[in-house]
């Protein structure tokens, strides 16, 4: 099983993640911001990814620190699970409805992080969450795993549906790139020999 395993500790946070590349889509989230386990629950189960996450930060100040250092442990637990990245598909991509909402997501697992982000809210919270928090998890999470990331909300009038949609696309699209595809044996899917650099 490809498994990666971080534990974060900074003056801001306290973070212990295992994920398992090769799993089922079971989740044991705790962040301490209701919304993001909500969401970071969706993209376990639809990846099919195991998530153990556990957060202690620093929400009395604010929730800024928690969500970004959740997803710098989430990607630095993903790269490590992925290791030399030799068969996998690299790619991914999915479209995602929630009711209204229609996210599309495209990923390749390159070692070149970026983020283009194509998605406004309406309103400044969903529960207890601010939703400019939702582009800053990405971006940490693509800096963090090494990927290349493109999401869009193509359209949708709820903010809920939104954002969910994205993380379900986010998800799909990473259970296909991670995806171990049995004709590439040991090869690493670039013609460099090596993805990233």
């Amino acid at each position: 099983m490809r498994t990666g395993t971080i534990a974060r500790t900074t003056a801001e946070t306290d973070i212990a993640v295992t994920v398992n590349l090769d799993g089922t889509g079971l989740y044991d989230v705790s962040t301490g911001i209701g919304f993001l386990d909500h969401m970071i629950e969706q993209f376990s189960r639809h990846s099919l990814i195991d998530v153990s996450l556990r957060v202690k930060g620093d929400l009395h100040v604010d929730q800024h620190h928690t969500t970004e250092d959740s997803a710098i442990a989430l990607g630095q637990a993903i790269h490590q699970a992925l290791g030399d990245k030799k068969g996998i598909a690299r790619y991914g991509e999915a479209h995602a409805p929630m009711d209204e909402a229609l996210a599309r997501v495209a990923l390749d697992i390159s070692g070149r992080p970026v983020l283009v982000w194509n998605a406004t809210f309406t309103q400044p919270r969903l529960g207890e969450m601010d939703t400019e928090l939702f582009e800053h998890w990405f971006q940490s999470v693509s800096q963090a795993a090494g990927i290349t990331l493109h999401i869009a909300c193509l359209y949708g009038s709820n903010n809920h549906h939104v954002i969910e949609g994205i993380y379900k696309g986010f998800a799909r699209a990473m259970r296909q790139a991670v995806a171990i595809d049995p004709r590439k044996g040991d090869a690493v899917p670039s013609t460099k020999g090596q993805l990233g650099g």
